[in-house]
């Protein structure tokens, strides 16, 4: 565990750590961070975020198959994924890719998948699900901070998630609730360290944008 890290080491060292351990998370670890999670502001205080973990072997085969559909759908879109970028070499951007790959070919095998979802308290559809991000992102991204800051690896990912009717019916969803977020959490087989992101310099400005 990293519990001697203040807030702004958590931060910058927040890496995505996609090839985790298959080694079982204790459940008092588990419940930590959804009760971190849960801590987290929501649109008019409606406190709406719900979370499941799943550690069942069976649906979590479920979840890797639709995660495995939405990857390759999102590969098949984004074929020129591996060529760098300005921020981002190409060298980097394949591990990142690779990265992505192997958790679509072992997600079944990880630990526990955690499932961000909303309760509407009506019939939902698809504009609804769009549109309500700001009252489960705040939630997810503690639980990040908080998994690192537990040593664990918990990187946040929709691409499971594209056919939320197929995700409700393997979750038993009611149709008031959708699944808005899958962040598989285990031990990760890599090391921590810092993210690497733009200099603040070229995405901040005061006042006005220039």
């Amino acid at each position: 565990m990293a519990e001697d890290m203040n807030l702004l080491d958590v931060i910058y060292n927040c890496r995505a750590m996609r090839r985790l351990d298959s080694r079982e998370v204790p459940e008092e670890l588990l419940v930590k961070l959804i009760d971190a999670a849960n801590q987290a502001p929501s649109g008019s205080n409606m406190q709406n975020g719900r979370w499941l973990v799943v550690r069942d072997p069976k649906i979590k085969q479920q979840l890797a198959e639709l995660n495995r559909i939405g990857v390759e759908a999102y590969m098949g879109f984004n074929a020129d994924l591996s060529n760098g970028l300005p921020h981002q070499s190409a060298d980097k951007r394949s591990k990142m890719i690779n990265a992505v790959l192997w958790q679509m070919e072992h997600m079944h095998e990880i630990p526990a998948l955690v499932i961000a979802c909303l309760e509407f308290g009506t019939k939902v559809n698809q504009d609804m699900i769009s549109t309500n991000g700001g009252s489960i992102w705040p939630g997810i991204q503690n639980l990040l901070l908080t998994a690192r800051a537990l040593g664990l690896g918990a990187t946040p990912t929709t691409l499971a998630l594209s056919n939320y009717q197929a995700v409700s019916e393997v979750l038993n969803l009611p149709d008031t609730m959708a699944a808005c977020c899958l962040i598989p959490v285990g031990y990760p087989t890599g090391k921590f360290g810092p993210v690497s992101r733009k200099p603040t310099s070229e995405i901040m400005c005061f006042e006005q944008w220039q």
